[in-house]
């Protein structure tokens, strides 16, 4: 099957010459036919005649619909002598390796600014039951992060845009890490003042809820993983804890987790970057419920996309 490969606003009046090596457009001779032949066939084509361009870098499309790898090219009516468009996304790095990054940086800034108060603040801060105990929800919230990137998640795209790490570890990093820690452990929050006076009920109820929900993102994390065998690109309707109402638990119950942190803080920062959070997440969420209802059609009627019965 010969297939012609041409680059994204490719102008055939403007065509380097394909003969040379490396060169747009490419002209691929595949062994087999739109039956046996699948996009990652074509993407090893293409890295073997340009080896910059590995097949998590590549992007293409048929008429503007995107070529998914593991699919045959027969689901796209691909025929010998087609043209295939190609965009390249980039070098790429690992899923993995990108939420270890985003994770890590409140666990680096949250101890320093905890730990050197007087470094951040002028003096020396004694801490309150509040701020001790938001300092070990923090820790212990992006240690299970760590945990869960490391040992729990299935991805279904292995990559991303190297660039992209600068972007996402804003949020991490800089709200949740820098502007968190600096209000949160700040000396308006210390021992001795009256923001710093809570009931024992309040505080331990706050601590309660916000255990209940990280260990049952925990759990729905665990259901995603059980879903999608090793190695594979498999996606699976969820069933089961956390599932029953909403298509995406594991967002929800990280939106109770951050709400129970900022009820017991109290802090303005502490409910921005819950704000800021949530609005990330509904985005997400909804991308989630959508891809869902489009590709299995006998998806649960009455899920939402995060807030059981609302949204």
């Amino acid at each position: 099957m010969q297939l012609t490969v041409v680059p994204r606003g490719y102008r055939p009046d403007a065509a380097e010459d394909s003969g040379k090596p490396g060169r747009f457009p490419l002209t691929l001779q595949l062994s087999g036919g739109a039956d046996t032949l699948t996009v990652d066939d074509v993407q090893q084509a293409i890295h073997k005649h340009v080896p910059k361009y590995y097949p998590d870098r590549q992007r293409l499309t048929v008429e503007k619909t995107a070529l998914q790898q593991g699919n045959l090219l027969s689901k796209y009516d691909l025929k010998d002598g087609d043209t295939i468009t190609f965009k390249d996304l980039g070098p790429q790095v690992g899923w993995r390796t990108v939420f270890i990054i985003e994770y890590m940086g409140p666990l680096i800034v949250h101890p320093l600014i905890f730990h050197m108060s007087s470094l951040f603040y002028g003096r020396a801060v004694e801490h309150s039951d509040i701020q001790i105990a938001a300092y070990y929800m923090v820790l212990g919230h992006y240690l299970k992060r760590e945990f869960e990137s490391m040992f729990v998640h299935r991805f279904s795209h292995g990559t991303m845009p190297i660039r992209n790490i600068f972007k996402n570890s804003f949020h991490y990093h800089v709200l949740g890490g820098l502007q968190l820690a600096y209000w949160v452990y700040a000396p308006g929050l210390a021992a001795g003042t009256e923001r710093s006076v809570v009931s024992p009920t309040w505080y331990w109820s706050c601590i309660a809820v916000f255990v209940f929900a990280e260990l049952s993102n925990l759990s729905t994390h665990y259901t995603l993983r059980n879903l999608r065998p090793p190695g594979t690109r498999i996606r699976r309707i969820p069933y089961g804890y956390g599932f029953s109402l909403v298509s995406c638990p594991n967002y929800t119950f990280e939106l109770v987790a951050w709400a129970a942190f900022s009820l017991l803080t109290g802090s303005w920062a502490a409910w921005f970057f819950f704000v800021v959070s949530f609005g990330q997440i509904y985005q997400w969420a909804v991308k989630k419920h959508k891809a869902y209802k489009r590709e299995f059609p006998d998806y649960p009627r009455n899920r939402t996309a995060l807030i059981p019965f609302l949204a």
